[in-house]
């Protein structure tokens, strides 16, 4: 049985995240989704790990061979942790590819029997991310597509709570 893992912060979830899930499950047995803790990116998620959890699990619920996981230890041991031999990571751009490729090469000499797989974004969602999503939520500004719907409530709830606690 080939396990794979796709790991992020996911702060929120996006379509684009949603669509490489998609795909690489199409591709594997099994595929963990690895919901990273990250409690300093960025200043703190949005969300909290139970939270982007469900939405993933909502989200991907029409995938038989997905399942959920939160997870606060070096990438690899988390994947030996699991059984996945493998790590899909999505790219969208060449910035990614940098990073991503570093990445790649410090989990290979950790891990030399996991290896990393990358997935292209489709056109649609190459410019998506979790960060722009919350910038344009953030102004007001249509997100509707651009993530799941359950995200989308939580959003715009999470950020009217946010501004009425400005003002």
């Amino acid at each position: 049985m080939k396990r794979g893992m796709c790991p992020g912060t996911f702060d929120p979830v996006t379509s684009g995240h949603i669509d490489i899930i998609e795909r690489a499950a199409a591709l594997l047995d099994e595929l963990v989704v690895a919901v990273a803790l990250s409690p300093d990116k960025g200043g703190g998620p949005l969300f909290s790990i139970d939270e982007r959890c469900d939405f993933i699990e909502t989200a991907t619920e029409h995938l038989r061979n997905v399942w959920v996981r939160p997870f606060d230890t070096l990438l690899v041991e988390f994947a030996s942790e699991v059984g996945a031999s493998v790590i899909i990571k999505g790219l969208r751009a060449v910035t990614d590819f940098e990073r991503e490729f570093q990445m790649a090469q410090l989990n290979y000499r950790i891990s030399p029997d996991i290896e990393t797989m990358f997935i292209m974004a489709i056109p649609e969602y190459m410019y998506l991310s979790s960060s722009a999503v919350k910038e344009i939520a953030r102004h007001g500004g249509p997100v509707e597509g651009l993530v799941p719907q359950q995200v989308y409530d939580a959003l715009a709830e999470r950020l009217v709570e946010s501004r009425q606690g400005r003002t």
